[in-house]
C-alpha cells in the first residue's frame, strides 16, 4: 500500500489523484490552496482531505502539482517539515521546466526526488508521463510509483536533459490535438456535416492513427499509404503542404519548449 500525497489538486494534479484513485490499494491524502476544491475533490474519488503539513508529515510520495512561480514559496514552507522526518520519502514535482538540482537548492537539502511532466490524457488513462529522478531514488521506488499510478496511462524515463523537450511535445501537444481535431470536424460541416459526428469521427480518426503510429508504422510511408495516386486524400495534403503545415507545429513545439525553459528560470 502507499501513501500518496497531492499539494494542489488542479487540472493536472486533479488528474493524477483520479488516476490514483482508481489503484484500490492506494491510501490518498489531498491538499489545495482551495481547501474546499480538496475536500470536493476527496470525497469524489474516496481520499482524505488534508494540510500540507500532514502530507509532508505522512506521505511517502508527496506530489507537488503548483505552477513554478509557486513552487518557491512552498519549497520554503515545507522544507522544515521535511528535513525533519524519520520515515522514507519521495518529492513528485510536476513544475514544468524546474529542474531537480533547483528545487534541491531552494529546499536547503537533497532529498529524493522524481520530477515528472505528464499531460491531461492521464483523466481518461491515456496520459504519456515523462519522468527523470536523482540519485537518491531506487529503482523499486519508481516501479512502486509507477504501479501505483498504472491507471495514468504510459510512463517513460528519460536523462533530465532531454525532459524539456518531450514536454514541449507530450505536455504541450494535446492542446495541438484538440485544434487539429476541431479544425476537421469544421472542414467537416463546411461540408453539409453535423458537428457532433464530425468532431466524434475526427477524434476516433486521430485516436485510430495514433495507435498505427504506436504499433511501429513510420509516418511518412503511412501519410504515402492513405494518399491514393489522383485520389481525394491527395488534394487535402497538397493544401497542408502549402499552408506549411508541418513548419507551424514545428514552431509550435519549439515555442512552447523555450517557455518551458523560461519557467524554470
Amino acid at each position: 500500500m502507499s501513501i500518496i500525497g497531492f499539494i494542489g489538486v488542479g487540472n493536472m494534479g486533479g488528474a493524477l489523484a483520479r488516476a490514483a484513485a482508481k489503484h484500490k490499494e492506494n491510501t490518498l491524502l489531498l491538499a489545495d490552496f482551495l481547501q474546499e476544491k480538496a475536500e470536493n475533490l476527496a470525497k469524489e474519488i474516496g481520499a482524505t482531505a488534508s494540510e500540507n503539513e500532514g502530507i509532508c508529515r505522512t506521505a511517502k510520495y508527496i506530489f507537488l502539482g503548483v505552477k513554478p512561480q509557486v513552487l518557491p514559496e512552498l519549497l520554503q514552507t515545507i522544507s522544515p517539515i521535511l528535513a525533519e522526518r524519520k520515515g522514507e520519502f519521495i518529492l513528485v514535482s510536476m513544475a514544468a521546466g524546474v529542474e531537480i538540482k533547483k528545487i534541491t537548492e531552494q529546499l536547503g537539502f537533497s532529498p529524493p526526488i522524481i520530477r515528472i511532466m505528464p499531460n491531461l490524457p492521464v483523466s481518461v488513462n491515456e496520459g504519456m508521463v515523462l519522468y527523470t529522478a536523482n540519485s537518491k531514488v531506487q529503482k523499486t521506488d519508481i516501479n512502486e510509483l509507477i504501479e501505483a499510478m498504472e491507471a495514468s496511462g504510459k510512463w517513460d524515463g528519460m536523462d533530465e536533459t532531454f525532459i524539456n523537450a518531450g514536454c514541449a511535445v507530450s505536455g504541450c501537444g494535446p492542446a495541438f490535438c484538440f485544434m487539429f481535431a476541431k479544425a476537421l470536424a469544421d472542414g467537416a460541416v463546411n461540408c453539409g456535416l453535423d458537428y457532433n459526428s464530425s468532431i466524434k469521427y475526427a477524434a476516433q480518426t486521430m485516436k485510430g492513427a495514433a495507435e498505427m503510429l504506436l504499433y511501429g508504422g513510420d509516418a511518412d510511408t503511412l501519410t504515402k499509404a492513405v494518399c491514393s495516386p489522383g485520389g481525394s486524400t491527395i488534394e487535402g495534403v497538397k493544401v497542408l503542404q502549402a499552408e506549411e503545415l508541418a513548419e507551424t507545429v514545428k514552431d509550435a513545439v519549439e515555442a512552447s519548449y523555450k517557455r518551458t525553459i523560461e519557467l524554470g528560470k
